[in-house]
């Protein structure tokens, strides 16, 4: 029996109209996700990963961001054709996030209690006194002790991990069956990094949620992601199951990325490779693959024509010489 189907994302098009330029931010992108799979979104910054996950949930700033082309499926139905109290009662109830940064996500002016409340009460019917004693248990499910305590906290008396935790149980409060977490480590240290993980895979195991995951962190991605989409310059160039990709990378900046990993076998003084050059900016690319420039098997093809996604092996793989 095939896997349920919850998102689809379809040649998806996001260009930024900053004064008299056009930047294209996101450019023909296209992935699926099934019930309870996750999927890992790399890439440097910059790639178009955040812009993609913010196109899902309807948050993208318009102006200067516009949707030019592509669908969004979620369970059948096309997110880009809803309007914006359409896109409201879904997102926080089927759809939600867990952003990068919680100390400028949380509301500093409003406790713990009563911003995890809002989210139960303006999706669920339920009461004040009912929300407020789901918003504690919800901070029990994320381990955060003396939960009766915290309700009455305000962001700044909580640590990093703590408000991470908090940010975690606003998007679970109505068990949604998307969660987009947006480079949730970033700004932890190792040891509550890898909490952090558990609890979320935990917790995607418990309420059978798809999670899209963002990092540029490759051994995050290992521990968590089924599938990975490997981002460049606002293009998939490597699309597969996460095994193929950390085993069998195909793409030159797949390999290029996880050659940069430090390996703990490395011998003192041994330098890390590195790519080298930087990512062009997107209003910049004219012709040809948007990584020849830093690719050391480019080709004369490669110059003047971008290749498309092809499948090679189990790998999907933008690359000419791959094919």
């Amino acid at each position: 029996m095939l896997s349920e189907k919850i998102l689809e994302v379809n040649d998806l098009g996001v260009n930024f109209h900053i004064q008299d330029r056009v930047i294209p931010a996101v450019d023909g992108v296209s992935f699926s996700l099934s019930k309870g799979e996750t999927l890992g979104l790399v890439g440097e910054s910059g790639c178009g990963k955040s812009v993609t996950a913010l196109s899902i949930i309807g948050l993208l700033q318009t102006p200067p961001a516009r949707i030019v082309r592509g669908e969004i499926l979620f369970k059948g139905e096309n997110l880009l054709a809803k309007n914006a109290e359409e896109m409201r009662k879904i997102r926080g109830k089927d759809i939600s996030m867990i952003f990068q940064e919680p100390m400028t996500s949380l509301n500093p002016v409003f406790t713990i209690g009563q911003q995890i409340s809002e989210v139960i009460m303006q999706h669920q019917e339920l009461s004040k006194k009912e929300a407020l004693i789901k918003t504690i248990d919800m901070l029990k499910l994320v381990r955060i002790p003396l939960p009766e305590k915290v309700i009455r906290q305000y962001p700044h008396q909580l640590s990093g991990g703590m408000r991470q935790r908090v940010m975690i149980a606003i998007a679970l409060a109505c068990n949604p069956e998307l969660l987009i977490a947006d480079e949730p480590t970033t700004a932890l240290d190792v040891t509550v990094e890898a909490q952090i993980l558990e609890l979320i895979n935990e917790l995607k195991d418990r309420m059978k949620s798809a999670v899209i995951m963002i990092s540029h962190d490759l051994a995050v991605i290992s521990d968590i992601a089924d599938k990975v989409a490997v981002m460049y310059s606002g293009r998939i160039v490597e699309y597969a199951d996460v095994r193929s990709i950390f085993n069998e990378p195909k793409h030159p900046y797949t390999r290029g990325l996880l050659e940069a990993v430090p390996d703990i076998n490395m011998e003192k003084g041994q330098r890390l490779k590195e790519i080298k050059g930087v990512v062009p900016r997107p209003d910049e690319i004219k012709e040809g693959c948007r990584f020849k420039t830093r690719c050391d098997c480019a080709g004369k093809d490669c110059m003047i024509k971008e290749p498309p996604l092809l499948k090679v092996g189990t790998n999907y793989v933008r690359c000419w010489n791959c094919a």
